[in-house]
């Protein structure tokens, strides 16, 4: 895979190892559009527009150098999936999405829109922050950015109620004030343990939340957030039918280790988009 950095553009050809629909469509990310073998991602007040074909990827951008970070590309995927193959259970969902690169987006705008996620479904939690972003943040001209910390402390929860919360509106406020008071840049160098505990302290954060905050905000990797199809995962994996979720993190994490994240993502996408109920041995 060669990655060419322009002063508006990244241009990746024989991209074997990125795959934009997959990347953009393993639950990591919100704010983005497809329109055929083109997309619009959005992160905070950035845009990238992106052409693809089966040769070349072309990122075209006023932010590079965030984009080139963003979509990780600095990091060697075909030796992660080497070595998660290695794992006969697991190499049939990393073959299967052998594009997915994890997105190192901004904490804050991940902490807002997880927080949104919960319990939730896909076209909801899109048009929620949409709302969120074409009321409160900043109009740059044909789009608008990821409302500011200072911009949703205005916020009263009625107005969050409005962008079709629910009964996260109330917990969107309480966090919102609570992340005023922490700063989220040394929150990214503090060690694992304080993150997590930081971020279940804030309201509508559980630990499957906490753990999607640290591996797409934070970047640790040695996390597994667990939902309904890492659930099927482990059962199918220990031919079990247990729920309890805290139990499957810690055992899916001690098997995965520093490669947690990526196992995560590759058995999620394998398994959501086959809906699969049990993987075959």
């Amino acid at each position: 895979m060669k990655i060419t950095k322009g002063i508006d553009k990244i241009i990746i050809e024989q991209p074997k190892d990125f795959d934009v629909l997959q990347t953009l469509n393993c639950g990591q990310i919100f704010r983005f559009s497809i329109d055929g073998n083109s997309a619009k991602v959005y992160s905070m007040d950035k845009c990238a527009n992106i052409y693809w074909d089966s040769d070349k990827i072309e990122i075209n951008t006023d932010s590079v150098d965030y984009f080139y970070n963003f979509f990780d590309l600095d990091r060697d995927y075909s030796q992660i999936k080497k070595v998660l193959s290695k794992d006969k259970f697991l190499s049939s969902a990393v073959e299967y999405g052998s594009g997915i690169r994890i997105i190192n987006n901004d904490a804050y705008e991940i902490i807002i829109s997880f927080i949104i996620s919960a319990n939730n479904n896909i076209k909801r939690i899109k048009n929620s922050i949409e709302y969120l972003c074409r009321h409160f943040g900043k109009n740059m001209g044909n789009y608008f950015a990821f409302p500011t910390l200072a911009e949703l402390k205005k916020v009263s929860i009625k107005q969050f109620q409005e962008a079709n919360l629910g009964y996260r509106a109330e917990q969107m406020y309480c966090t919102v004030q609570r992340l005023t008071e922490q700063d989220i840049e040394k929150l990214k160098s503090a060690e694992k343990d304080e993150q997590y505990k930081f971020l279940l302290s804030l309201k509508g954060v559980g630990e499957k939340v906490a753990n999607c905050i640290m591996l797409f905000g934070l970047g640790v990797k040695d996390v597994f957030p667990v939902d309904t199809w890492i659930n099927k995962v482990y059962n199918d994996l220990t031919n079990s039918n247990t729920t309890d979720r805290k139990k499957i993190t810690q055992e899916l994490t001690a098997r995965y280790k520093d490669y947690s994240g990526y196992a995560q993502q590759y058995f999620f996408y394998y398994y959501r988009d086959n809906k699969i109920s049990k993987i075959s041995r």
